[in-house]
């Protein structure tokens, strides 16, 4: 059973990601690093939308993927509205992590991070959801706060930016809330320095529920600009806040199941392909056109789009206003995708912390 863990504590600059996690499961037995290399690891991500877990064991290129597992949960399905997490959201949730949970002890982990994000932060109910988790699967769910989110995928995605470009400005579109960190791209020892960073309560969840599906593509063009207005004040103000800086161009590297899915219909690909998608480079100007092309279609045409399909048809749109209003206020250039990002993170520092970390993947 994983060892229950004290929840990640809210910080007061930009969090660093070459600091260690204060959270990480303890519980692992001490000894020589070569032993230890032979362990699996794991590292859990709960969102608003999806719960996603690796386990991974240390290899010469950072980590290999021994399993994974992905499901999504609509945790936050409805918490706009209400501020609680709802019954029948919370039950699917916990099934997925009893799962999640028979995989862990299926792979002997011991040393394992669980984390939770923007629904178990807002909701009202999120400390006793869980509580509940524990008692029913054995995991224990770090709440983490905003700061850490950023961190940990910063370091999960950050070998993806280009050392020799400008500082780096680095997103991720969550379920029930954006972050956006600004990179500096070549620390003195190899890690990322996160100089300044924003954290929207606007994911595809939260900014999905603001808008019903309207049938006419009148009501779908009105309703998409809404969503747009709703995440151009944020980026304004973290604009000004980065020409205060002195930063006038920036390198866009962005993580998140938008991204990726939204990449994968812009290569034209039949089915979705991470071999393919991780680490591409798309036009910004091109991407932006497509999130509003897809964004203003009824669900059912999104449904029939490939690598879109039925689970993300009603959602995408929500992550194509967000999208399309960032590479918008930062146009030119590219955007590359990254299919990685805090699971990543978590497990380079567990690994990292328990001296098998060998190389920066």
């Amino acid at each position: 059973m994983p060892a229950r863990t004290d929840s990640a504590r809210g910080h007061p600059r930009p969090p660093d990601p070459r600091q260690p996690d204060a959270a990480a499961h303890r519980g692992a037995v001490r000894g020589p690093a070569q032993q230890r290399r032979g362990r699996a690891y794991g590292a859990l991500d709960l969102g608003t939308n999806n719960c996603r877990l690796l386990i991974a064991r240390p290899s010469p290129d950072g980590f290999t993927v021994v399993d994974a597992y992905s499901r999504v949960v609509r945790l936050g399905e409805g918490l706009l509205e209400s501020g609680r997490l709802s019954d029948a959201a919370m039950d699917r949730t916990v099934a997925a992590l009893a799962a999640c949970a028979e995989k862990l002890a299926r792979r002997d982990v011991r040393l394992t991070r669980n984390v939770a994000t923007e629904a178990c932060r807002r909701a009202s109910n999120g400390l006793a959801f869980v509580e509940r988790v524990y008692r029913e699967t054995g995991i224990a769910l770090d709440v983490i706060s905003p700061a850490e989110e950023a961190r940990l995928a910063v370091l999960g995605c950050h070998v993806l930016i280009d050392t020799a470009g400008p500082p780096a400005l680095v997103f991720d579109i969550g379920g029930g809330s954006t972050e956006l960190m600004l990179v500096e791209p070549a620390a003195g020892d190899g890690t990322p320095a996160i100089l300044d960073w924003i954290s929207m309560p606007w994911g595809v969840v939260s900014l999905a529920e603001t808008e019903p599906q309207w049938p006419s593509p009148e009501g779908r063009l009105a309703a998409y600009e809404r969503m747009l207005g709703e995440v151009w004040p944020w980026l304004d103000r973290f604009a000004d806040r980065l020409a205060a800086r002195g930063v006038a161009d920036v390198q866009l590297l962005g993580t998140s199941g938008t991204i990726t899915t939204l990449a994968s219909v812009q290569l034209g690909l039949p089915g979705y392909d991470r071999r393919q998608v991780d680490g591409c480079a798309v036009v910004t100007g091109e991407l932006a056109a497509l999130c509003r092309s897809i964004g203003l279609r009824s669900v059912a045409e999104r449904a029939r789009i490939a690598c879109v399909g039925p689970d993300r048809a009603e959602l995408i749109v929500a992550g194509c206003a967000i999208l399309e209003a960032i590479l918008t206020r930062w146009p030119g250039g590219q955007v590359r995708v990254a299919d990685r990002g805090i699971r990543e993170g978590i497990l380079r520092t567990l690994m990292g912390r328990d001296g098998t970390w060998m190389s920066g993947r």
